[in-house]
């Protein structure tokens, strides 16, 4: 049986490239999505193996889009596909339980292989990484627990990708009401009180691209 995969990326011709590469070393691309929401909706529909996952997606970003699997579909396990290697995306994404991360400029080497890795239960990085995860353990007493909860990440996205709260409130599921009290708590648990500085904080924590 081939292992079986589903993608996440944003952009089409990406995503076409990464199943051609794929198919060509035997693993089955189950499914495409475009966006994290639509990512979480095909893992459930196809229980795949793994998913491929770029941290930068609209809707809902790789992060918690790792982070929603973890919880909706535990059998699939999350690679994310990135162009950061700095500590703080690294860390997070293994917080998320992310088991791959593999940088872009190295992925037509190093994905196939982090595929089959995974896929038998291990954690792939790219080279150049490891020394990230061995500081970041060391110094792990230094590093702060997320103090929103990933309704409010998903929420905090949305905002800054420029969605009014009806808009927030029909894509989530959630009413209007609702929608604007997650906000309201947001701000205040961050101690931001307008949406200039809530997207910089989205861009900072990797939930939206600059």
């Amino acid at each position: 049986m081939p292992i079986r995969v589903v993608l996440g990326d944003d952009h089409t011709v990406v995503r076409q490239g990464i199943k051609s590469l794929l198919e060509r070393q035997g693993i089955q691309v189950v499914g495409e999505a475009g966006d994290g929401q639509e990512l979480i909706r095909l893992a459930g529909q196809h229980s795949p193996d793994v998913a491929v996952i770029d941290i930068g997606m609209p809707l809902l970003n790789g992060l918690d889009a790792a982070r929603e699997l973890k919880r909706s579909a535990p059998k699939t396990k999350a690679i994310l596909l990135t162009r950061h290697d700095e500590d703080e995306y690294l860390i997070e994404a293994l917080r998320a339980g992310a088991k791959g991360y593999v940088l872009k400029n190295q992925a037509a080497n190093d994905l196939v292989h982090a595929i089959q890795l995974v896929f038998r239960g291990q954690v792939y990085l790219s080279p150049g990484m490891s020394s990230v995860v061995v500081n970041a353990y060391l110094s792990k007493a230094a590093l702060p627990a997320d103090p929103i909860t990933l309704r409010e990440r998903e929420v905090l996205q949305l905002i800054a990708e420029g969605k009014s709260t009806k808009d927030i409130a029909s894509l989530l599921g959630i009413s209007v009401k609702t929608a604007d009290s997650h906000r309201s708590r947001l701000m205040r648990k961050l101690d931001i009180h307008e949406v200039a500085s809530l997207v910089r904080y989205a861009v900072r924590k990797g939930l939206v691209q600059p």
